[in-house]
């Protein structure tokens, strides 16, 4: 099965997601070392979390795109019946 463009770009921004929380988690957790690693573990945490949630959003993308194209393959599936049936 091919992939559209925007399966593709979708594919690549939650690669590039991913890539980014690890090397953010590791350089968040370096910079706020200074101040103990309690706190420098807790700001990592913070920082995970909410970019998880960016995944989740471009993840969200994809199976609502992935919705609306089986809603439209059931749509004509009742057109076709309506079709068949009004005659």
């Amino acid at each position: 099965m091919q992939k559209d463009i925007f399966d593709k770009i979708i594919g690549f921004l939650l690669g590039a997601s991913s890539a980014i929380v690890l090397f953010g988690a590791l350089i968040t957790f370096g910079l706020f070392l200074f101040l103990g690693i309690k706190l420098a573990f807790f700001i990592t945490v913070v920082y995970v979390v909410s970019s998880l949630f960016a995944i989740l959003t471009l993840d969200a993308f994809s199976v609502n795109k992935a919705r609306l194209e089986e809603a439209k393959k059931q749509t004509k599936l009742l057109e076709k019946i309506y079709a068949k049936h009004s005659k």
